[in-house]
């Protein structure tokens, strides 16, 4: 029987296309911005935002700056704060879903279902991967897990983050198992002692790295790791 008891999952290229991301959630971000700014103009979240590009860029004009961090794919907190302020936007009126790869909700639902704790670990924000998981193409599947890191807890290839996962849930690191698609996130993982698989997702074009298990789809996941498989 697996020692497995908390299963920690990455989401791009993990349990959604990096398509996705690329192609649908930042050009929708980037379309719907300007719209945003000058709706939402006397939002906290908004104002915040502005106040922070205004203190590091005096005089620049706001949306020139964050079509500027886009083109060039800043991870500006200014810009992840606005990009999550459009994409609920989105979500929320029914414009956006989160396509997951149909894998997905048949083995979180059969390991959650089975006692296994779940949880995710990515460096969108939080509220991004809620609202991915909320407002999946297979409805609401955030009940299934019990906690969202993001980078907030520390960078995803360093070892000390997934030390400090591990404390938070109560847990050894031996009892969990992280996926990712990203080699070095799971070199980290692993030097903190936690159990990991690659995912080689053909769609994403994930090259494999050595030192891992790897799986083609969470399925495989189960049958390597002894645990629950969908029926």
């Amino acid at each position: 029987m697996s020692s497995l008891r908390l299963i920690l999952l990455d989401i791009e290229g993990t349990t959604l296309p990096i398509s996705f991301v690329q192609k649908v959630l930042f050009p929708y971000a980037e379309r719907t911005l300007p719209t945003l700014l000058r709706e939402q103009a006397d939002s906290p979240a908004v104002r915040v935002a502005l106040g922070d590009i205004e203190r590091e860029f005096p005089g620049r004009d706001p949306l020139a700056q964050l079509q500027d961090w886009m083109a060039h794919d800043v991870k500006a907190a200014p810009l992840k704060t606005l990009q999550g302020l459009a994409w609920r936007s989105g979500f929320e009126s029914g414009e956006l879903r989160a396509d997951l790869y149909p894998d997905v909700s048949p083995a979180l639902k059969a390991w959650h279902d089975s006692g296994l704790r779940l949880a995710v670990y990515s460096s969108g924000s939080a509220d991004a991967q809620r609202l991915l998981y909320g407002y999946s193409s297979n409805g609401d599947l955030t009940p299934l897990f019990e906690a969202f890191y993001d980078l907030d807890i520390g960078g995803k290839k360093v070892a000390e983050s997934y030390t400090e996962i591990a404390s938070r849930a109560g847990l050894a690191p031996q009892e969990i198992l992280f996926l990712s698609d990203v080699g070095a996130e799971l070199d980290a993982a692993q030097e903190a002692g936690c159990a990991t698989c690659q995912l080689i997702r053909p769609e994403d074009g994930t090259k494999p790295a050595p030192g891992f298990r790897h799986a083609a789809d969470l399925l495989e996941v189960a049958t390597q790791f002894g645990l629950p498989i969908s029926s």
